[in-house]
C-alpha cells in the first residue's frame, strides 16, 4: 500500500534546439566530405553526445561516452563486408550468392558486438548500462526468425519483430538491474494486421486511380495530340506518385506511434515501468513539416527535424516509479561499485550509422 501511495510519473525531457544542433550538424558534415567519410565516427559521437546530454529523466541528464576510433573499426569492418559482396557478385553471380551468405551469418555476431558498445557507453547519472544478450539468442534473433518471416511470405514477420525486441530490451540492463520484456506476439499480430489492411487499401485505390486515368486516356486519347497524351500520362504519374508519399507519409507514422507505444509500455526496469504516448496524427503532422522543410532548403533543414522529432518522441515518454527513484539509483550505484563495473569487450564495437 505505502509502494503503491509513493507511485510517481516522471516524464523524460529534451532541451536541444535545431540552432545549437545545425552547426554541430553543418561541421560534421563537411568534415565528413572533406576526409572522405572517416571523421564520420567522431560526426556520431559528436552527434550522440548532444542528443543525449540535452535529454533528462527527473532533473539528471543521460551521456555517451563511445570511443570514435571503435566506431570506426566497425564501419571498416562493414564496408569492407559490402566491398567484398558487390565486388564478387559483380564476378560472379554464383559467388555473389556465397558472400551474401557468408555476411548473413556474420551479421548477427556484429549486431550483437554494436548492441554491447552502444549500451555499455551508455550513462545516467553516472551509472552504466549494460546489455548481456548472447550471440546465440542473436542469431534466433537476427537471422532465424526473420529468415522464417520471409519464407512464410511475411505471415510472421510480427513474430520476427517480436522477438528482436525481446532480444534488444530483455538483455539490457542498468547497472545490475535488468530491463524486461513483457510483450507478447499476439499484440504484435494486431499491428502488422491492420498495416497489412492499410497497405491493400492503398493498392486498390492506386489501381482504381490508375484505371480512371487509363480509361480517360482510351475514351478521349483518339482526338488528343502527342502533347495531351504526353501531359496526361505526366499527370497520372504524378497523381500516381503523390498519392502513394502521402499514403506513406501516413502509414509510417502510424506504425512508428504503434510500435514505440507497444514496445516501451511492456518494457520495465525492475519494479519501474516505461509508458509511452505517442500518437500517430502528431507523427504524420512532424513528418510532413519535416519533408516539406527538408526538401525547400535542401536538406538544411535536417536538423532541425531531427531535433522536432526527438523532443516529440522522447517527451511523450514516462518512467512510472514505484516508490523512491533516489533509493532504487543509489542502490544500483552500490551494486555496481561491489562488484566493480564491467569493461567493454576488446572485440565490441559500432556498426550502426
Amino acid at each position: 500500500m505505502s509502494q503503491a501511495l509513493n507511485a510517481q510519473t516522471i516524464r523524460f525531457q529534451f532541451s536541444g534546439k535545431g540552432g545549437e544542433y545545425f552547426r554541430i550538424w553543418i561541421v560534421n558534415l563537411a568534415l565528413t566530405i572533406v576526409t572522405l567519410g572517416i571523421y564520420s565516427a567522431w560526426a556520431k559521437v559528436r552527434r550522440l553526445q548532444y542528443f543525449y546530454r540535452n535529454t533528462s529523466l527527473a532533473n539528471h541528464g543521460f551521456d555517451y561516452h563511445g570511443d570514435p576510433q571503435a566506431i570506426l573499426k566497425g564501419r571498416l569492418i562493414g564496408v569492407a563486408l559490402l566491398v567484398l559482396y558487390y565486388a564478387s557478385e559483380s564476378f560472379d553471380p554464383t559467388l555473389g550468392l556465397v558472400a551474401f551468405a557468408v555476411l548473413m551469418l556474420i551479421m548477427p555476431w556484429l549486431v550483437q558486438r554494436s548492441l554491447r558498445f552502444k549500451l555499455h557507453n551508455s550513462s545516467y547519472r553516472g551509472l552504466r548500462f549494460g546489455f548481456d544478450g548472447t550471440v546465440g539468442n542473436a542469431y534466433k534473433a537476427f537471422l532465424l526468425w526473420p529468415v522464417i518471416a520471409y519464407f512464410t511470405l511475411g505471415l510472421l514477420a510480427a513474430v520476427a519483430h517480436q522477438r528482436i525486441k525481446a532480444y534488444q530490451h530483455g538483455n539490457s540492463r542498468y547497472g545490475s538491474e535488468g530491463f524486461a520484456f513483457n510483450v507478447r506476439e499476439g499484440k504484435f499480430f494486431g499491428i502488422y494486421f491492420r498495416l497489412l489492411g492499410m497497405v491493400i487499401l492503398l493498392i486498390i485505390a492506386v489501381a482504381v486511380l490508375a484505371g480512371v486515368f487509363g480509361g480517360m486516356a482510351a475514351v478521349f486519347g483518339g482526338g488528343m495530340s502527342e502533347e495531351g497524351k504526353i501531359a496526361a500520362i505526366g499527370i497520372a504519374i504524378a497523381a500516381a506518385i503523390g498519392f502513394y508519399l502521402a499514403a506513406f507519409l501516413f502509414i509510417g507514422p502510424w506504425f512508428a506511434a504503434r510500435t514505440q507505444n507497444l514496445v516501451w509500455n511492456g518494457t520495465s526496469l525492475g519494479p519501474h515501468g516505461f509508458s509511452s504516448s505517442v500518437r500517430a496524427r502528431d507523427l504524420f503532422w512532424i513528418y510532413l513539416t519535416n519533408f516539406i522543410g527538408i526538401l525547400l532548403t535542401l536538406g538544411l533543414f535536417k536538423p532541425f527535424a531531427d531535433i522536432r522529432l526527438a523532443k516529440y518522441r522522447l517527451e511523450h515518454m514516462a518512467l512510472n516509479a514505484q516508490g523512491s527513484l533516489d533509493d532504487f539509483l543509489a542502490g544500483q550505484q552500490q551494486s555496481i561499485n561491489a562488484m566493480g563495473e564491467e569493461t567493454a569487450d576488446v572485440f565490441d564495437f559500432d556498426i550502426s550509422f
